[in-house]
């Protein structure tokens, strides 16, 4: 058991230990039941609030982030109320995690605060265990999404952070004014 006395599962300790050991900075979580992109924080801070707006220090970044996913995706993007996942179209195709349903131990927060990776929840289609025939149009319904997230990762600030000599600096802390939220250099 861990100290907050839930079991962690070998599996989840495994993909923890993945996560801190390589420097990922940009990840999605792809799951069934609706069609949205949800950002962090999934979590709700607020004891008497279900769907309450959960923002990170990042959160310009995360909407960015759920946009390109959602913007280059041909069935969320339409602007169609009356389809799957059509409750969603006024927001763009995107929600903070928590104003959606707040819930713990997601693995978009756990990589917002404990590693240096922002990664959002695709949720690819309305039905939770699509039949074996849907799979091809769901997966060239998301291709194009995909890519276009992936390439997101080009954004932003990137570069070595080295002492006077030139050597790269391991676990750096690297700090935005106006974002309480720092990130540390990989190796």
């Amino acid at each position: 058991f861990s100290s907050s006395g839930f079991q962690v599962a070998p599996e989840t300790k495994a993909v923890m230990k993945w996560l801190r050991s390589i420097p990922f900075v940009l990840s999605a979580s792809l799951h069934g039941g609706e069609l949205v992109v949800t950002y962090p924080y999934d979590y709700s801070r607020h004891p008497m609030e279900e769907k309450m707006f959960s923002p990170t220090p990042d959160e310009k970044v995360f909407k960015m982030l759920a946009k390109a996913y959602a913007d280059a995706h041909p069935v969320i993007s339409d602007r169609s109320e009356l389809r799957c996942g059509g409750n969603f179209v006024k927001r763009g195709g995107i929600i903070n995690g928590a104003e959606w349903y707040s819930f713990t131990g997601g693995m978009a927060d756990f990589n917002y605060l404990h590693t240096n990776c922002f990664e959002v929840t695709v949720e690819v289609g309305c039905e939770k265990f699509p039949l074996a025939e849907e799979l091809y149009t769901i997966w060239h319904e998301n291709r194009g999404a995909l890519l276009n997230y992936m390439e997101m990762v080009h954004r932003g600030i990137k570069g070595i952070v080295s002492d006077k000599f030139g050597n790269p600096i391991k676990n750096a802390r690297i700090s935005v004014r106006g974002i309480r939220h720092d990130i540390t250099t990989g190796n």
